[in-house]
């Protein structure tokens, strides 16, 4: 049940209890005067039944020792005492009065049913506005409710895209409540968290350019070593350091803003048999399969790093074959490992977090990049474990088939 059903139905319930104790109070009050005025009305016409018949004159509707005076009246007036009781038995209720008069009974009776319809009348009034009250309180809570909940959307979803990344949205202030306070300490904290990200990606790109020349000098060091295998060990390692502040240096180029796309046509099958023998690096055991071919208009390089990245992730992590299978838009790289881990599948790729893969060693950078180089193309990245085993990743170029 969401917060607008739950709101309206609290102001109706409130409503509804508010009018049936408001109506009870008033029916009785009501039934309470009424009875209060007719029992003086007919005391005082008693006195004068009283003194009339003590002076021999009895009017019509006195009545003189009657047979169906009701117990309880007749009760006080054997002890003396006069009284009112009213009389419900019957169809119609009657109102009766007597005293004791020497050896006689004087009474006077009247019936009590203009009384009981006006009652019955107001029960009816009553109702009736309760049940209108409620259900224009029941209105105005499913307007105040709604109104609420159509501010809460909004800064729910200016929230969610804070949680996706898009450290620019902010959830929109309007008003002094405590909405608005919640709204304003969510984007104090944005403000926060996204100086601190920029901080923590100028420090990373610094270093990694510090470390460029540096490693360069080393890359090419190794290469004047003597062959043998110590030699070959040591290009190797400098090699993929170097490989390692080129990713570094990639990733703070995607977190930063501008990234531009050198959009060109050209045909998709092609681009990622390219893409895959630059992934592979001349290892075997990765396999193209063009299934169906199209025509793509996008950035020729940056779907070469993401399909080289997803093919190098699946021979380093994975196991072969790595399949790259082309249909119409959508590549599929699958390799026949263990598939990705949990964490993976269920928060995407996390740079320099390692995972628990099948061969002992972190992810990397690889997907981290893939994603950020198909999020500027406009393309879609999806991970996956197959039905039986292996790693899926999906790339979705559909959008840009010509």
């Amino acid at each position: 049940m969401g917060l607008r059903s739950k709101i309206g139905i609290a102001i109706a319930a409130t409503a509804a209890v508010v009018a049936v104790v408001m109506g009870l109070l008033v029916h009785h009050r009501t039934v309470e005067a009424q009875y209060a005025g007719a029992r003086s009305q007919i005391g005082d016409r008693l006195q004068t039944a009283v003194q009339d018949h003590a002076a021999g004159i009895d009017g019509d509707r006195t009545l003189i020792n009657p047979a169906d005076l009701p117990g309880p009246l007749a009760g006080a007036v054997r002890n003396g005492h006069w009284g009112v009781y009213l009389d419900r038995r019957g169809q119609v209720p009657q109102l009766w009065a007597a005293s004791k008069y020497g050896k006689e009974v004087v009474a006077l009776k009247r019936p009590y049913d203009r009384e009981a319809a006006t009652v019955r009348d107001l029960d009816r009034v009553l109702w009736i506005s309760g049940g209108i009250g409620t259900a224009l309180a029941c209105v105005a809570g499913l307007l105040v409710a709604t109104r609420l909940g159509r501010r809460l959307r909004a800064k729910a979803g200016a929230a969610q895209r804070i949680a996706e990344g898009d450290l620019t949205a902010r959830l929109p202030l309007h008003g002094k409540d405590e909405i608005t306070q919640l709204a304003s300490a969510v984007n104090t904290m944005a403000d926060a968290l996204a100086a601190r990200l920029q901080a923590e990606r100028e420090v990373t790109a610094n270093i990694a350019h510090e470390l460029r020349t540096p490693v360069a000098g080393m890359v090419t060091a190794a290469g004047l070593l003597p062959p043998g295998r110590p030699s070959e060990l040591v290009r190797g390692a400098a090699q993929r350091l170097r490989e390692l502040v080129d990713d570094v240096i990639e990733v703070a180029r995607l977190d930063g803003a501008g990234e531009r796309v050198a959009a060109e046509v050209c045909g998709l099958g092609e681009l990622v048999r390219r893409s895959a023998a630059a992934g592979a690096a001349g290892a075997e055991g990765v396999r193209v399969e063009v299934l169906r071919d199209v025509e793509v208009e996008t950035d020729p390089r940056r779907v070469e790093r993401v399909v080289a990245n997803l093919v190098s992730n699946g021979l380093r992590h994975g196991a072969v074959p790595v399949v790259v299978e082309v249909d119409g838009g959508v590549v599929t790289v699958r390799d026949s490992g263990g598939g990705f881990p949990e964490a993976l599948l269920s928060g995407g790729p996390q740079r320099f977090r390692s995972g628990g893969g099948e061969k002992g060693v972190g992810l990397g950078l690889g997907l981290t990049i893939a994603q950020g180089q198909a999020g500027v193309l406009g393309a879609g990245l999806r991970f996956r474990n197959g039905v039986s085993g292996g790693a899926v990743a999906e790339l979705d170029l559909r959008s840009a088939v010509k």
